[in-house]
């Protein structure tokens, strides 16, 4: 159960109000993850229960605080978001062969692929089966939202096209895969609260902007924090040969005494650990890490940019936070 938010919002009591509907969403995903047949509603709980910052129900409940936030549509959609996110990472621990997920053994090592590749086709079941209650509107925007989402995996696993920038790919890639459902937390929240339209246009383009900021931010730390530090092993992407953006920048920005590195980058997964930490070491240090930083506080400030527009209120104050907690979080 989520206690504290991450972020002090400036107003304690509805800071209160968003605890007690995650508390709800938390309460109503553990529900929805029982079914008759006991394995499927084991291994369903087993991610459920695991944790995580449940950023993308937060985000429904902030952007309902811009109308009426206690409608009795709010936190239904904000635990089909949830479940949503969480089939895809049942199906994502299939494809990248993960052993490990939130601290604990991921559902496809604990059982294999078929019961995890199940159980996240249930969860997406009942994610659609809670927003057939909510109306067609619903319906189709989480199809239009799950169409994106498998498109930026797909992207994801062929690669870049032939001529594509590799940077460009990335983009292409976060945007659909991570930032559209982040996208559609927002837009669920305002548009379920009856908030404005003009709020609703903006809160999901800024919340869209968010996700990209907050994936820059998890590829940042991937490299640059400590063991133990950020909470998860670093260095997981060069072990699994996955490009992420500061690999990306540092093959762009290669000089002539690149050449250990660049050599490193290219030679796929790094699962010698002598390499790996040598890698981690070189890369920590150079201007490829400085380039994703600034690519990190531009996507951020595109946020930003879209939540001043919104109507002064405190749940306004508290988006502009996030944006300088997905800052803060890699400094």
């Amino acid at each position: 159960m989520i206690t504290a938010l991450p972020v002090d919002f400036p107003d304690t009591a509805v800071e209160a109000d968003v605890l007690e509907g995650l508390a709800l969403v938390e309460s109503q995903m553990r529900e929805a993850a029982r079914v008759e047949e006991s394995l499927l509603t084991e291994a369903s709980l087993h991610l459920v229960d695991a944790g995580g910052k449940r950023l993308r129900a937060t985000l429904v409940l902030l952007a309902a605080q811009f109308g009426n936030a206690r409608d009795p549509r709010i936190v239904p959609a904000a635990v089909a978001i949830e479940l949503t996110h969480l089939a895809t990472l049942f199906h994502d621990d299939v494809m990248d062969e993960a052993a490990i997920r939130r601290g604990h053994p991921s559902a496809n090592s604990r059982w294999d692929n078929t019961i995890a590749i199940l159980t996240g086709d249930f969860l997406f079941a009942r994610a659609s089966r809670i927003l057939a209650d909510l109306g067609a509107e619903a319906i189709r925007i989480q199809t239009e939202t799950f169409a994106r989402l498998v498109s930026g995996q797909v992207a994801e696993t062929v690669g870049p096209r032939e001529g594509e920038d590799p940077l460009h790919h990335y983009w292409r890639v976060v945007t659909d895969k991570t930032a559209s459902l982040i996208a559609t937390s927002g837009r669920f929240g305002a548009m379920f609260a009856d908030a404005p339209d003009d709020v609703v246009a903006r809160i999901e383009p800024a919340c869209e902007a968010l996700g990209v900021a907050f994936q820059i931010s998890d590829d940042i730390l991937d490299i640059a924090s400590e063991t133990g530090q950020s909470g998860k092993t670093p260095g997981i992407d060069l072990r699994e040969g996955v490009r992420s953006l500061p690999v990306l920048h540092a093959l762009e920005l290669a000089g002539p005494g690149d050449e250990r590195l660049r050599a490193l980058l290219e030679s796929g997964p790094l699962t010698d650990d002598a390499e790996h930490a040598e890698a981690l070491t070189l890369l920590r240090a150079h201007p490829g890490m400085d380039a994703a930083r600034a690519d990190l506080i531009r996507w951020a400030e595109r946020a930003r940019e879209q939540i001043l527009e919104l109507p002064p209120a405190w749940a306004r104050g508290a988006f502009e936070k996030l944006c300088d907690y997905v800052i803060q979080r890699t400094g």
